[in-house]
């Protein structure tokens, strides 16, 4: 499995097409021959939250307690400003606790839910960052600097304020947890004695948070049974692909042998378009490598394939980057917005806006908003027709912001009131757009890989010039492979420097845009 990436896959994926021929022009849902898969896939499954941003959330207002309760103490105390002296041990002594805490194991969903195991963990931290800091006062002579009230109370009050907050955060914790808010829903892909062994060790670890749904598997009945561990077998691994366009899918783990290396790949090169975590069972390989060379769920040994991108804190920066850079974008820009809208109004008949459906992220259908640039009788909702040079569909006014893509500018209302869009990602295109008379999917190979985020009004392809009209497949192949490159090295700065170029792109790469 050494050296997989993409273009191996996207190979790969090619390599099936041409044994299977032709795609048909858009395949119908493969769940409709998949009764069960159809029918898991329908059941209600509640919203699941990242035990990573959780657990640094409670971390960081526990840190905010114990400064805060120091705050108090002196404001009860001592009152008047806090001086340089105090802020040094109420942030210092506030870090250590963390620290401890952090190192006593205190700080999983785990620990959340188990209160007098754990309160009496942070309970005993506490007070050893407190005898630390009376030991530091001592060897340091400061002991005529900080009051004593102060630091008896600031304990006193700092533990009772934690026991609350750990009393509180139990109870909703475990009212989470029985909600199925920590499910990782997952798949196992492969039959067989490896899954069934597979299936028994993760059902074996407490807290891991996985929920299998089912198995699915290419093999025969013969070698795969319809029950595996108590899970039905639901379909093939085609009929993941769309089970988890219907459904909530988290994780996925292949119990096929690793030396199955072929095997593997195709089944990769189907799946690896899907924003899931994708894993190798390890724990039954006679091959052995370093203990760092593995990730764990729970103890049970895997191997990471590929990672679902943008996700946990990542995927709240970007929600944050979209909520606070398009509010002012919207604020900055709407002279420009009411500008355009009077002069659409005025330039032909009908509505300023126009809403068109596109594929979003993992496929959803999703509406978004443009200013109408072509003549309400010749609209073209489906896009079966691209756009073109000259072309008589389109406006006086469209045509000049079409060009300088001001007819893009109300998707700033999808990104900050609907969130179905960001300001940056792989731009969504229209459900039936095509390169040289074929649909964009047919085109090129993992080409709903591009879907593993959401889309974004500008992005990466756009500022380099594949942008506007794709009469030919160069053009889309290029387009999705900057969109594929975009999401494999995204992070907050990247999508600055897309923003900051992308006027300059305006200006200096539209020949493509009519």
């Amino acid at each position: 499995m050494s050296g997989l990436n993409i273009r191996d896959l996207m190979a790969a994926a090619a390599g099936a097409a041409a044994v299977e021929g032709p795609a048909p022009a858009r395949p119908a849902p493969r769940l409709a021959g998949a009764p069960l898969a159809e029918s898991a896939s329908g059941l209600p499954v509640a919203r699941s939250w990242s035990p990573v941003v959780l657990v640094g959330s409670v971390r960081a207002l526990e840190a905010v307690l114990v400064v805060g309760s120091g705050l108090v103490a002196h404001a009860a105390y001592l009152g008047g400003v806090v001086s340089f002296e105090y802020w040094v041990a109420l942030l210092s002594i506030g870090a250590l606790a963390i620290l401890a805490f952090q190192a006593l194991g205190v700080y999983s969903i785990g620990a959340f839910r188990a209160f007098f195991r754990f309160g009496f963990k942070i309970a005993v931290g506490w007070s050893l960052v407190f005898l630390v800091a009376l030991a530091a006062v001592f060897l340091l002579k400061a002991g005529a600097t900080f009051s004593r009230v102060w630091l008896v109370s600031w304990f006193v009050a700092g533990l009772a304020v934690l026991t609350i907050a750990r009393l509180v955060t139990a109870l909703v914790f475990t009212s989470m947890t029985r909600a199925g808010r920590f499910d990782r829903r997952t798949a196992i892909v492969g039959g067989g004695p490896a899954a069934e062994s597979m299936i028994k060790a993760l059902d074996a670890q407490p807290d891991t948070g996985v929920k299998i749904v089912g198995v699915f598997d290419d093999r025969s009945d013969e070698r795969s049974a319809d029950v595996v561990a108590g899970y039905p077998k639901l379909g093939r691994v085609d009929d993941l692909v769309d089970f988890a366009r219907h459904t909530q899918l988290d994780l996925v783990i292949f119990t096929v042998p690793i030396s199955a290396e072929e095997r593997i790949l195709q089944m990769l090169s189907k799946l690896w378009i899907l924003p899931i975590d994708i894993r190798l069972a390890a724990h039954t390989s006679k091959l052995r490598l370093r203990p760092r060379s593995y990730s764990y769920i729970g103890s049970v040994p895997v191997l990471d394939v590929f990672d679902r991108p943008i996700a946990d804190w990542d995927l709240v920066l970007k929600w944050l980057f979209d909520k606070v850079v398009g509010s002012l974008l919207l604020v900055l820009l709407s002279p420009v917005l009411l500008a355009t809208a009077i002069a659409v109004k005025l330039d032909s008949k009908g509505p300023v806006f126009f809403k068109q459906k596109r594929y979003g992220f993992n496929n959803e259908l999703i509406e978004v908003f443009k200013f109408r640039s072509m003549y309400t009788d010749m609209s073209d909702a489906t896009a079966t027709k691209l756009v073109t040079k000259d072309d008589p569909r389109v406006t006086p006014v469209g045509r000049f912001i079409r060009k300088s893509s001001i007819d893009e500018l109300p998707q700033l209302i999808n990104v900050v009131f609907f969130g179905n869009l960001s300001l940056v990602g792989p731009r969504p295109h229209a459900l039936h757009a095509k390169a040289a008379d074929r649909l964009y999917d047919q085109v090129v190979d993992g080409y709903f890989a591009r879907h593993k985020v959401k889309p974004g009004i500008t992005g990466w392809a756009q500022i380099n010039g594949w942008r506007g009209e794709t009469d030919t497949q160069e053009k889309i192949q290029r387009r999705v492979e900057h969109d594929l490159y975009y999401i494999e090295h995204w992070s907050v700065f990247f999508d600055l420097q897309i923003l900051a170029m992308t006027p300059i792109s305006l200006v200096s790469k539209n020949e493509n845009a009519y």
